[in-house]
């Protein structure tokens, strides 16, 4: 049985506090998306970190680079790029939730930090560029209106009383 990526055995780690390690890891998480934007299934997205052992966890701190692509939204042409994420978070044996992250048995798993880390930068209304126009008008055709057709639509009675107001006095 293969151990997933970003799992990684800190049991040294525990055993001396103090003691640092570096981390740089590369691998694909499909699936992570908010909104327009989303994470690029089949690209690699890279963490570099260092684990350092503090009495009672471990600090993980570092980047975690992310190709991500969206739409923009103004025009809606492709837009996207690497998203580059610091990273500065504790692992301990019982974890507060929402605060710090889990050390189970000699391992800690990177995954639900990466995917924390990607989700919560990841932008929720994209540009192509700063002062994209938007869609150009000439490229959506548009149906002419009829002017006849609009002229013969019915009149509101509520306003037939003013048909009879003249103001030339």
């Amino acid at each position: 049985m293969t151990r997933p990526v970003l799992r990684i055995g800190v049991m040294e780690l525990r055993r001396r506090p103090g003691t640092q390690r570096d981390v740089h890891v590369a691998t694909v998480l499909p699936g992570l998306g908010i909104t327009g934007a989303k994470v690029v299934d089949d690209e690699e997205l890279e963490v570099d970190a260092v684990l350092e052992s503090i009495e009672g966890g471990i600090t993980a701190s570092g980047t975690v680079r992310v190709p991500w692509t969206a739409e923009c939204r103004r025009c809606l042409g492709p837009v996207g790029g690497v998203l580059e994420v610091e990273l500065s978070e504790v692992f301990e044996p019982h974890p507060v939730e929402g605060e710090t992250y889990p050390i189970e048995g000699d391992e800690i798993d990177l995954e639900p930090l990466v995917r924390d880390a990607a989700l919560l930068n990841l932008p929720l209304a994209p540009l192509c560029r700063p002062d994209c126009p938007g869609p150009a008008p000439d490229s959506f055709p548009t149906t002419p209106v009829d002017e006849a057709t609009e002229a013969e639509a019915p009149r509101d009675p509520r306003w037939a009383a003013l048909d009879e107001l003249r103001l030339d006095g």
